[in-house]
């Protein structure tokens, strides 16, 4: 064991001055209180998955809605089809929260990974004065050296008849020598004014607790709540020509042009044809 993690074993806040830890006391204080989203707050200092933890306690009835569970390292953490990533501890904020709307139709649900998608991005402008943007369906995107970069993504899981549970992983202090590939990004490679995890997460919270109430407000109707027409502002695939890999080896190419109402991607072809494809449906959406 090096000194290091001997250090980060005896809780030492200040063992690496680059990466301290968050701090879960202050965390609690201002986002779990009387009237919020938030109904409780839990850090771990590592863990496999954070969506399989609280998957895991949601199904058992042991989390409520609301429920937070961040980590500071996870050694199984998983994106959209069990594509897997890792990261270093304390480089980023890995969390999944617990979002139970009862009163929304099921067949509007599609739409929680999209509204944290705009949540994230939204409360990470704010704070840490990057320009993001969002790949359809679940990636956050940010520039580096004039390069669009993944920085971030969002995975949500059905956590038994009566919940979803999401997670998202956003690179904060990963260096050039750290990205997984070259694609990869973080809010520090493209020039954020604050690495400090957090006002990061206390900002994405909040922003993720008004765009979650405002779209609750409005029956989960994406366009009454302004959700749809924001997430498209925001997202960098519409305009462009890609090509969606699906099941089967069949691929479809088209310009992007819209999300539909139901949080589809629709592609324009050649022939003249308009194709919705959900997230459930895509392999790979690359640029053709």
């Amino acid at each position: 064991m090096t000194p290091r993690d001997a250090a980060d074993d005896d809780g030492n806040r200040w063992s690496d001055l680059d990466r301290p830890p968050l701090n879960a006391a202050a965390l609690r204080r201002a986002l779990v209180r009387e009237g919020s989203l938030w109904s409780g707050l839990e850090l771990t200092r590592r863990t496999g998955s954070t969506n399989n933890d609280l998957v895991a306690r949601a199904e058992a009835g042991t989390a409520a809605e609301g429920a937070v569970l961040v980590a500071e390292e996870q050694t199984a953490a998983r994106g959209r089809l069990d594509r897997r990533w890792t990261a270093p501890p304390r480089s980023g904020l890995f969390f999944s929260v617990l979002l139970q709307p009862t009163e929304v139709p099921v067949a509007r649900w599609g739409w929680l990974p999209l509204l944290t998608g705009v949540a994230v991005a939204t409360g990470l402008s704010r704070v840490a004065g990057v320009d993001t943007a969002l790949k359809w369906p679940n990636d956050l995107l940010v520039t580096v050296d004039g390069e669009e970069r993944k920085a971030g993504g969002i995975l949500a899981e059905r956590a038994g008849s009566g919940g979803v549970v999401v997670g998202v992983g956003i690179n904060v202090t990963l260096r050039a020598d750290e990205l997984p590939v070259p694609q990869a990004g973080s809010l520090e490679l493209a020039g954020a004014v604050t690495t400090d995890r957090d006002p990061l997460l206390r900002a994405v919270l909040r922003s993720l607790e008004e765009w979650y109430g405002r779209w609750r407000r409005a029956g989960g109707d994406p366009a009454a709540s302004g959700l749809q027409e924001t997430y498209a502002a925001g997202c960098a695939t519409l305009g462009r020509t890609v090509r969606a890999e699906l099941p089967g080896d069949r691929s479809l190419v088209g310009e992007a042009v819209a999300v539909d109402g139901d949080g589809r991607l629709v592609i324009a072809t050649e022939e003249g044809v308009q194709e919705p494809v959900g997230a459930g449906d895509i392999v790979h959406l690359r640029p053709a």
